[in-house]
């Protein structure tokens, strides 16, 4: 024997007025089943006893009693679906409450827009199956709906009244908004979304901006900090070096002044010393003199005195004298050593400072082959130059130098600052500094600002100078081993250092860049070996090598 299977849908149980299951369920007369609660509320409100559902009339108030196989029923259909009240999804903060349950503390989860009322999950089941219902708009849950009717005309706000901005009822425009534009909400509102669009992007393009700004301020911090710890750094060492410069001249006038009280004090002991003797050598003869006098025997006493006459000290002390060493000289010599001391190494420790800082503009160059003369030879990381007597078979290019022996760095610039450094050791000649890219590469072209050139050069293994139309000497007082090269583009500024003496060599200044500048180098040429050492460009220490 099979038993039939059926299945109990929600519909079944849910009450026709809470639109809810069943609680404390009672049996009308006429069969429909509602909630005991609601059916009293029902009746008291009313002015006569009928079933809320079929109208049938009830000729007075039926003592109600719990159906207690609906209720059974109910309650296991509540447990089966996951409905008891411990389960029930309760309306937390921000939460729009149902506007059906009597509790309501139930979470809607949708709203009417007809209704103008807030369902829950049970109590919108009517919305999915009473054909009347279906044709409802549901929209997500909202608080407030009597704001979406018309305080005027009690209906619907479905319009938008374009001249007064506001949204009105099918009524207004024939009563109280007669001639005005009006058109449908959805209308409006797909205007009012475009614009929202707008609105949205230029809040993200604001939020961008000032995201941005924050890195740009941020990195202006850093830049500074770092600039703070250099400049700190930087002082440091020059009043380091300041204080150890007093703290020598110092130790040297206490030592003069010691010495020289030392020697005072050792003349004076040798004085005293010599004095005590001869002192001794008079007592004695005195002791002599007396005895001598007492004598009675002629002879005797003449052979005596003549004796005791040869013997007596010829030292004249009244022209001996101690005078104290004068030393009010010693401080003010010491002083004004101590502040030429103090200016050149002042002056040495800027210089060191000022290169030290420039060193962060370093950059990582290389050589352009297309530029290099024929004669040139190129390392392989392309670091290095120098001049060989066979030239490389190329073809014509109108990038290449020739005949000038020359070649440009693969790097250019067109703003900002950029440092580099090339050793010249062991050269005889050479010539460094920067060009604009627009110089003439062919023809014997004099090194100038003028024709786009800022060098200096070394001649003859001995002679420096400044090209600048014809060659400005430089005295300098030691031969550079390294040359470091800076550029303030913007500034209008070439300078170059001797690296290794941290000092300056020459600038041009007031110069008027207008196109993109590259680093210059000439090695010289070869000069039966004399010349045979290559420029390095070298990597510069403590500097941070910036690709640009």
């Amino acid at each position: 024997m099979s038993s039939a299977s059926f299945t109990l849908t929600e519909e079944q149980f849910l009450c026709g007025i809470c639109l809810d299951v069943f609680t404390d369920p009672v049996t009308l007369p006429c069969g429909h089943n509602f909630c005991r609660g609601c059916v009293v509320q029902h009746w008291d409100t009313s002015a006569r006893c009928h079933c809320p559902s079929c109208k049938f009339p009830f000729y007075k108030r039926l003592d109600l009693r719990v159906n207690t196989f609906v209720a059974e029923m109910a309650a296991q259909f509540k447990e089966s679906a996951g409905r008891t009240g411990s389960d029930r999804r309760a309306a937390g903060p921000g939460d729009v409450p149902c506007d059906v349950c009597a509790d309501g503390e139930r979470k809607a989860v949708k709203s009417c827009l007809v209704c103008l009322a807030s369902y829950c999950d049970a109590h919108l089941q009517p919305h999915a199956t009473a054909p009347a219902l279906k044709r409802h708009q549901l929209a997500d849950p909202v608080e407030n709906l009597e704001r979406r009717m018309c305080a005027v005309h009690d209906k619907p706000l479905e319009l938008f009244c374009k001249t007064d901005q506001t949204c009105v009822c099918m009524l207004c425009p024939v009563l109280d908004h007669k001639s005005h534009e009006v058109i449908p909400l959805k209308e409006q509102f797909e205007k009012q979304k475009g614009a929202l669009r707008k609105i949205e992007a230029e809040i993200h393009r604001m939020i961008l901006e000032r995201r941005s700004k924050i890195l740009e301020i941020k990195h202006a911090a850093k830049l500074s900090k770092e600039a703070a710890v250099r400049e700190l750094a930087d002082g440091v060492q020059v009043f380091t070096a300041l204080i150890r410069s007093l703290e020598r001249t110092r130790a040297e006038l206490i030592g003069t002044i010691e010495a020289t009280q030392e020697a005072t004090e050792k003349q004076a002991e040798g004085f005293v010393r010599e004095l005590d003797r001869e002192i001794s050598d008079l007592i004695r003869k005195r002791g002599e003199v007396e005895q001598l006098s007492r004598s009675k025997d002629h002879l005797h006493f003449l052979q005596g005195y003549a004796s005791l006459n040869a013997s007596v000290p010829a030292t004249d002390w009244q022209e001996v004298g101690m005078e104290p060493p004068s030393l009010k000289g010693a401080v003010r010599t010491a002083g004004d050593r101590l502040l030429e001391t103090l200016g050149e190494e002042m002056e040495k420790l800027l210089l060191q400072a000022e290169l030290s800082r420039l060193q962060m503009f370093a950059v990582d160059l290389t050589l352009d082959p297309d530029t290099a003369h024929r004669a040139l030879v190129l390392s392989d990381d392309r670091k290095q130059v120098h001049h060989s007597v066979v030239k490389k078979n190329l073809p014509e290019d109108p990038m290449r130098f020739n005949p000038s022996c020359c070649v440009l760095g693969k790097q250019s610039f067109s703003s900002g600052k950029f440092y580099f450094e090339v050793e010249v050791k062991e050269k005889t000649r050479w010539t460094l500094g920067v060009a604009k890219a627009s110089i003439k590469r062919n023809g014997v072209i004099p090194l100038c600002p003028d024709n786009g050139h800022w060098t200096i050069w070394l001649k003859n293994g001995e002679e420096f100078a400044a090209l600048v139309g014809s060659p400005l000497p430089l005295a300098l007082s030691s031969k550079p081993q390294k040359v470091g090269v800076f550029v303030d583009y913007d500034e209008g500024e070439v300078s170059f250092y001797d690296v290794d003496a941290a000092a300056l060599v020459h600038s041009f200044t007031g110069c008027s860049f207008t196109e993109r500048l590259h680093p210059f180098f000439s090695p010289g040429l070869y000069n039966d070996g004399a010349n045979s050492a290559p420029l390095v460009i070298s990597s510069v220490a403590g500097g941070d090598l910036l690709n640009r």
